[in-house]
This record gives C-alpha cells, structure tokens and sequence, in this order.
C-alpha cells in the first residue's frame, strides 16, 4: 500500500507566529488560575492552572525544535536537525504523564481533607481558560496533521479545553449544591484523560527515536515489491526506518541475479523508482551482491553477520 504523506503545509513563519501566540496566551492564563487556586481553594483549578504551565513549556519546548529542525545538515549532525520535533513531543507527553500521576495524588489527599472552595472565581476563571485553550488548540489544529511535536501541542490544549468544562461544571455545582467532593473528583477525571492521551500518543515518538519501521507501511509488501523488480534475486540486511517524522529510509543488500548484476545501474533505478512511487521511501542505500558471490544464512532484518559468503557459482547450484 502506497505511504501517504499528505499532509497540511502551513509557511513556517506564520506556524511560529501561532505558537508564540498560544505561548503567551498560555503564560497569562496559567498565572490568573493559580492565584485564582489558591484565593479561592479549588484544587481543581490549581489543577488546571499546572496542566496549562505544562502546555506553556511544551510550547516553548516545541517553538525551539521547529527553529532547530530547520537547520541543514552538517558534520556534527549529517542526517539535519528534524529529529529534534520528535524529541520534543516525547518531553512534551512525558510531562504530561508526570502531571497526571501527580494530580491524581493531589486529588486523593483533597478528598480524605476537603476544603471550601469558592465557587464563583473557579467558574469565572474556568471559562476564561476555556476561551483559552479554545483558542490554542485552534492556532495549532491545521499545524499538528503533518508534526507529531505540533500534534502533542495539540492534544495538550484540546485536553486542557475538556478541563477547563469540567472546572466550569465542578464550580457550579458547589455554588448550588455546595458539594465539596466534585471539586477532587474533578481533578482526577481530568488527571485520567491526561495520562489517557499521553499514553495513547506516546508510543509514536518511541518507536522513531528507536528506529522502528513506520506504523503505515507494510515492511512486507516493501520486500514484496523489490523482490519483484527484474534481476532481483532476493534482499536482506533490511533496515527500514524513519529519518525523520515524514521522511522513511531504506537500507538493504539486493542479491542480483547473473543478468541483473550485468544491467545493475538499472535495476537500482527501478527499485528505487519503485520504493519512492509505491511506498512513498525517498532515500534508500542500496548494498548489491551478485547471486555468485552472496551471503549464507544472512538474517533478513537488521545486520548480524552472516557465516559465509558462496564460494562460486558452482557451488550454488
């Protein structure tokens, strides 16, 4: 199935405007709820208030990694910068599990010591989080469906927009009914969601950073499709894998037969032309053996050596 790398293009400078936006928006806003917390006792709000100074250092964090994703490539870093994204999305969902774990705990002690809360000044300052985070998570939306570091952004601020209604709900319940216990109650539902999304989206920063196969292709069919390219006899030593978010790399041994290796140069055209049209795979390094001189027993996936090499072309028939 072909790699799909279709995705929204926003001019990198109007993307940097948007997030110094958000940044400065999420700054103000976490200062107003945490002295709104604490003069009004609503742990729920402090709670919110730390999710929201979370999303201001992720911002910060992701703004750095987009200007030093854009740099070239040079003799400290010959694959470029790009990666920087992708490690700054696992920072950014990092803090949010530690945020969750902790609010979690802040909640549990709140329900066994409940304190009054006042009601009136979370529910004011929980919709002006929500105008907030509203628009946060709009600034980054058409940003985070082409950058996993945008779109940790993204779940960031769409998860303190779903706090902030819940702040808003909790407040007015204890104006009217004085249940002290929503408040804890709320914070950790919101802690749950929080750890909920971070665990979710976790994994995708994981496996790039660990050079895992991207999710989307079938490393088979990959196989598949060389093997079948005239005068390809088999591969291994296969490495496929992530440069960066939106750029896959194939490295591999091609074993050519007798006719391939006599018309090599175009039998690399071909499977080239083959990864990047069908699998979307635009830089690939590509090792030949003839079938006369291969590796014995050589594993198909990564690069352990082989035992031998054939001796001759007797030898292999």
């Amino acid at each position: 199935m072909p790699h799909d790398h279709g995705h929204a293009h926003i001019d990198p400078e109007s993307g940097d405007k948007r997030v110094s936006i958000a940044i400065w928006a999420n700054a103000l806003l976490t200062v107003a709820q945490i002295v709104g917390g604490i003069l009004s006792g609503s742990l729920a709000l402090i709670a919110d208030a730390l999710h929201n100074f979370s999303d201001m250092a992720s911002l910060v964090i992701a703004f750095a990694a987009r200007k030093i994703a854009r740099r070239p490539a040079d003799e400290r870093m010959t694959f470029g910068y790009g990666r920087i994204e992708i490690v700054a999305a696992l920072i950014n969902y990092t803090t949010l599990i530690l945020v969750g774990f902790y609010l979690i705990y802040e909640g549990v002690m709140r329900m066994i010591e409940p304190t009054e809360v006042a009601g009136w000044t979370v529910v004011i300052l929980g919709c002006v989080a929500l105008a907030v985070d509203t628009l946060t998570a709009w600034l980054t939306y058409s940003m985070q469906k082409g950058s996993v570091n945008i779109r940790a952004l993204f779940l960031h601020n769409l998860s303190d927009a779903l706090a902030s209604v819940a702040v808003i709900v909790g407040g007015t319940l204890i104006i009217l009914y004085d249940l002290r216990w929503v408040d804890p109650v709320i914070t950790i539902g919101i802690a749950l969601y929080i750890l909920y999304l971070a665990f979710t989206e976790i994994g995708g920063p994981i496996r790039t950073l660990m050079l895992g196969s991207p999710p989307d292709i079938d490393s088979k069919a990959v196989l598949k499709a060389v093997r079948a390219v005239e005068g390809v006899e088999d591969v291994h030593h296969v490495h496929l894998w992530q440069m960066q978010e939106n750029e896959v790399a194939l490295d591999c041994h091609v074993v050519l037969t007798e006719g391939g290796w006599g018309r090599i140069e175009t039998v690399k055209a071909e499977i080239k032309a083959t990864l990047k049209d069908g699998f979307g795979v635009t830089h690939s390094t590509l090792e030949f053996e003839s079938i006369r001189d291969v590796h014995r027993n050589a594993d198909l996936f990564g690069h352990e050596e082989a035992t031998e090499r054939g001796e001759d072309h007797a030898h292999q028939n």
